[in-house]
């Protein structure tokens, strides 16, 4: 029988050991909303909540419930661009980090 891993503890040890991996995913998560692949920006975004500053913190520094941030980020969440905002404001100070988004131009 194969071993296997926990994706999320994997995540969640890596972002631990790897600050410029965490980075990376807040990148990617702002480059994802910006060139309309939503539904992946907030789960790589809720992941990386997990693995930094867990949705209790957040929920107190954005000044949100934490059940409707967890909402926010499920699969089917639908954040306002101030609570999207308010989101990556947190994690960008958290991390020590600018998001440097990128656009993908349509040919």
């Amino acid at each position: 029988m194969a071993l296997t891993r926990d994706f999320n503890q994997t995540i969640v040890e890596r972002v631990k050991r790897d600050p410029n991996f965490a980075r990376a995913l807040l990148d990617e998560a702002a480059t994802l909303f910006l060139n309309g692949e939503p539904d992946t920006a907030r789960l790589i975004l809720r992941d990386l909540v997990n693995a930094t500053l867990g949705f209790e913190a957040l929920a107190v520094e954005t000044a949100k419930p934490a059940k409707s941030l967890h909402r926010m980020l499920s699969k089917d969440g639908n954040p306002t661009m101030d609570n999207l905002a308010a989101i990556l404001g947190v994690a960008r100070k958290r991390l020590g980090a600018d998001i440097e988004a990128h656009t993908v131009v349509a040919a």
